[in-house]
């Protein structure tokens, strides 16, 4: 195998931050795609060799080794390199992060997204319907955090780009595409074009 293998569905936040991570530290991946819609994360083959948990992102390191979850796919890629603060304290500061991505934000901003995009609020289960003003509600809560946050700094962490910035700008970035307006949060949109403008960026279509 000559690179690093992710198993992905593209337009999948998730999967971005994988790439983006990738792409600022100029490691090669290869890349396998799966339609998530038809199932095929679901397969006897995939469960049984690339992770029983049926889902995506999965990070295939070698023949054997595959690193399921975004973050942790993330953190190997970047381990050791600056994305990675080097105190002890701001380098559990920016995993606080990665964890509230996963926690706070991604299963609201992304969930409606996906919801909205993909699925089609029309064709969503009553349980689904149920919880999308909950989801709209928190989603929006969490941009606020972020923008209150970014108001005091530039960057989430400390004064350059870490794995937190990459993480939250996976699925803050496309959260229009949920129904997430993102005009009254100044600091977020700010933030996602000094992300955007940095020399190693790729849009989350490449």
């Amino acid at each position: 195998m000559s690179a690093l293998v992710l198993h992905e569905y593209a337009p999948s936040g998730n999967c971005y931050k994988i790439r983006l991570t990738a792409a600022h530290l100029g490691i090669p991946l290869e890349r396998r795609n799966y339609d998530i819609l038809k199932g095929e994360t679901r397969t006897a083959a995939f469960l049984g060799q690339v992770n029983a948990n049926g889902r995506i992102p999965v990070l295939q390191i070698g023949p054997d080794d595959f690193l399921p979850e975004s973050n942790a796919a993330c953190f190997y890629l970047a381990d050791g390199s600056d994305l990675i603060p080097h105190d002890r304290f701001e380098r559990a500061d920016m995993l606080r992060w990665l964890f509230w991505e996963q926690y706070n934000h991604e299963p609201n901003v992304a969930t409606v997204r996906f919801w909205k995009g993909w699925v089609g609020f029309e064709n969503l289960s009553d349980v689904q319907r149920a919880n999308l003003p909950g989801k709209q509600e928190a989603g929006a809560a969490a941009l606020a955090l972020m923008d209150e946050h970014l108001e005091r700094r530039d960057w989430f962490v400390i004064d350059r780009l870490t794995l937190a910035d990459i993480a939250l700008y996976a699925y803050t970035h496309v959260a229009e595409e949920g129904g997430f307006s993102l005009t009254p949060y100044p600091a977020v949109r700010a933030w996602l074009d000094r992300v955007a403008a940095l020399p190693r960026h790729i849009p989350i279509t490449a």
